[in-house]
């Protein structure tokens, strides 16, 4: 599956802040995530990240 930046997508864990949403603010080799819930922002290699992707968010 292609991710956009601005897409939102659901992970398998939850954050500590209790969301399980994260908006995508920079796709390539790394993904940066924001936490929609409390803004979080995480960096993961692209494995990683598409490892903890459950699906997309459609708006």
């Amino acid at each position: 599956m292609e991710y956009q930046i601005g897409d939102k997508v659901q992970t398998k864990k939850v954050h500590p802040c209790g969301s399980k949403i994260w908006e995508i603010t920079r796709v390539g080799v790394d993904f940066k995530l924001k936490c929609t819930g409390c803004g979080h922002v995480i960096m993961l290699d692209r494995q990683k990240a598409l490892k903890m992707i459950t699906k997309k968010i459609e708006e």
